[in-house]
């Protein structure tokens, strides 16, 4: 299994808007690949957000969904200027 781990640093003025954004991007992604993702904060850095996706099946369209999620919903405009998004990928 493949497990997908997102981090960047908010925007402060943009995090209520973006907490709504990014639980209603997670929830299309569970209906069009059966994964639930989940969102932290760093404990001593809470404009540092963590998204989650374990237990990846079909990797590739989940790469496109979320790809495709992240541009529908904006994502980054909602982030520090001049940074993004980074993504890791872990296998068990």
């Amino acid at each position: 299994m493949l497990h997908y781990y997102v981090y960047y640093r908010v925007d402060p003025d943009n995090t209520p808007t973006l907490e709504t954004l990014v639980s209603s991007m997670q929830a299309r992604l569970k209906c069009q690949t059966g994964v639930m993702g989940r969102t932290l904060k760093k404990r001593d850095d809470p404009l540092l957000w963590m998204e989650i996706y374990e237990n990846v099946e079909n990797p590739d369209h989940f790469e496109k969904a979320l790809m495709r999620e992240v541009d529908k919903f904006e994502i980054e405009i909602f982030l520090v200027p001049g940074t993004s998004r980074k993504m890791e990928c872990f296998s068990d």
